[in-house]
């Protein structure tokens, strides 16, 4: 039997930790049924080094990882989306391209651990509480039986889980 593989993009206005983050969790935790990817409204054109260091702490293969347009997901011939979820308020505020597919779309709003200005470590300690909530809420996304949900039903769960824990990563 085959089952649907939901498509997932995650949003952000520069498109180099947060949603890069998201995209790689939601591949590996995703179980198969979920194909991620990230973008950015203003992509940095790189993606930050801690966040490819932290991936790759956790082993995963950061190879073709890059910060990308989210006008690649506009463009004909792209994946049909299923879900899109912003991950920072700028990208939230922003007029999005239309996307192919008609997704289901809610904003999961994070701290940017890109923009902190102060030690390494604690820059370090803040990527990985980042990385803890965004693993947090695909976890809760990844697990709901989406089949049983109607569209109105699956919108109001990812919103909800959008404001589990709160933005530095500490259970609200």
């Amino acid at each position: 039997m085959s089952h649907k593989v939901y498509n997932v993009l995650f949003l952000c206005t520069g498109n180099s930790a947060r949603s890069i983050l998201a995209e790689v969790i939601v591949n590996r935790r995703g179980g198969g049924r979920f194909r991620g990817f990230s973008a950015g409204s203003h992509p940095k054109g790189e993606v930050h080094p801690m966040a490819l260091a932290l991936l790759r702490e956790r082993g995963d293969d950061t190879t073709d990882l890059r910060s990308k347009s989210w006008d690649e997901f506009a463009r004909p011939g792209a994946p049909a989306l299923d879900f899109v979820f912003t991950v920072c308020d700028n990208a939230a505020g922003e007029v999005c391209p239309v996307w192919s597919g008609h997704p289901i779309t809610a904003h999961w709003g994070v701290e940017d651990p890109a923009a902190f200005e102060g030690p390494v470590d604690r820059q370090r300690s803040l990527f990985r509480r980042v990385y803890q909530v965004l693993e947090r809420r695909i976890d809760l996304f990844t697990n709901l039986s989406l089949e049983s949900l109607d569209r109105i039903s699956l919108q109001t769960r990812v919103v909800e889980i959008g404001r589990s824990g709160t933005r530095g990563g500490e259970e609200d």
